[in-house]
Order: structure tokens, then C-alpha cells, then sequence
């Protein structure tokens, strides 16, 4: 089980992880754009990461390569919101291929969805973090070489838990 704690790391195994978290820290997350890291237990669903910037990946999760055309809708009145997209769109979204690394890997939580509750929140990620962990919108974020590390141990079942 991977835990994340509010005090900003990340355990799993015998590893621990300084990361950053949602500038309105781990909490219930209410609304789309709270900046809230939401509490509780999740699934890693999916594991995306830019072929051009991470060469020798390995993982016990399918990789899925980051393509230009590829965003996250967050815009509440869209059919796909909290769902992979391709752009170009008119909804609001995640670029995913972006000049900055923070996505050069991406682990989706499985947070608001089946179902998906529209406005309660979208895009959940484990992502690469800023310098100086800068706060981030509700997700998690982690050293370049912390996440490429996790994603080489972590198993199809590993639980995810935030408090």
C-alpha cells in the first residue's frame, strides 16, 4: 500500500518520498478547483509517460505513451468529464504533452469515477513535481526519480491511501 500522509510524503515498502500535495491540503474534496488533495483509498488505473523524455520505463502496468492530441477534461458540462480526451476540444481541460515535465509521468487515482459525480473534482494524478514541491491543484506530486522508482515497484493492486 502506498500512503500519503499531510505532512508531505509518501511511503511504500521501505521507501519514503518527500512529495507535494493540493494547496488546500488533503482533504474532502468538495468541488472542481478546491485545490484539495481528496482523502481516502484509491486504485492506480492507468499509468501514461512521455516516450520522448523517459526512455527505459519499466512497470507491472500496461505504459501508455502521451500523444500531442491527448488532455483530461475537467469542465463539468462535458460528457467526458474526469476522462482522457482528444483535443482539440471546447471543453475545458489538462494539456497532457506539455513543454514542462510535471506529466512526463502520470499515474491516474481512480478518484470520482464509476460513477462520475459532475463538478466533485477531476484528474487525481501522481505527477512529477515542481521545483521546490510547489503546492499543486489536489494532486500528488513527486521527484522525477522517486516516480519513475515507484512505478517500477508498484503492482497492479496496490491501494493507494490518502489522510
Amino acid at each position: 500500500m502506498i500512503i500519503i500522509n499531510k505532512s508531505g510524503y509518501l511511503k511504500y515498502n521501505e521507501h519514503k518520498f518527500k512529495c507535494a500535495l493540493g494547496k488546500s491540503g488533503i482533504g474532502n474534496k468538495k468541488i472542481e478547483g478546491d485545490n484539495i488533495t481528496p482523502k481516502g483509498t484509491f486504485n492506480v488505473i492507468k499509468i501514461y509517460y512521455r516516450k520522448d523524455r523517459l526512455k527505459k520505463l519499466s512497470s507491472k502496468f500496461k505504459l501508455i505513451k502521451i500523444t500531442k492530441k491527448m488532455g483530461w477534461c475537467d469542465d463539468p458540462k462535458s460528457k467526458k468529464y474526469n476522462q482522457l480526451i482528444k483535443l482539440p476540444t471546447q471543453y475545458s481541460h489538462e494539456i497532457l504533452y506539455r513543454r514542462e515535465n510535471i506529466y512526463d509521468l502520470i499515474l491516474v487515482l481512480n478518484y470520482n469515477m464509476k460513477p462520475t459525480i459532475k463538478s466533485k473534482g477531476s484528474a487525481i494524478f501522481i505527477h512529477i513535481a515542481k521545483k521546490n514541491y510547489k503546492k499543486t491543484a489536489g494532486c500528488i506530486a513527486l521527484k522525477k526519480v522517486d516516480l519513475i522508482n515507484l512505478v517500477k515497484e508498484i503492482k497492479r493492486n496496490t491501494k493507494v491511501l490518502i489522510n
